[in-house]
């Protein structure tokens, strides 16, 4: 299984910081997602950078092993 790792509004969305989602491919994953949290998290992954072991990934193609490490950063505002 996949960890997802939430951060910011992502977390919020998804209403945990971390989690375990068995999927093939980033695709998969992120439809998974939106399945389990809902529609608001559906916004959050569209804003949002994917990372995949420290990497920004987008080709929703991308297979996953099951030790896959992804990490969801929404915008960040600071400075």
């Amino acid at each position: 299984m996949a960890t997802v790792r939430y951060f910011a509004a992502a977390a919020e969305a998804a209403g945990t910081e971390t989690e375990q989602v068995h999927a093939d491919d980033l695709g998969t994953l992120l439809d998974r997602l939106v399945e389990l949290h809902g529609a608001e998290l559906g916004r959050v992954l569209r804003r949002s950078s994917v990372l995949h072991e420290g990497q920004y990934v987008s080709d929703p193609g991308l297979p996953l092993t099951s030790d896959a490490v992804l990490d969801v950063l929404p915008p960040f505002a600071g400075g």
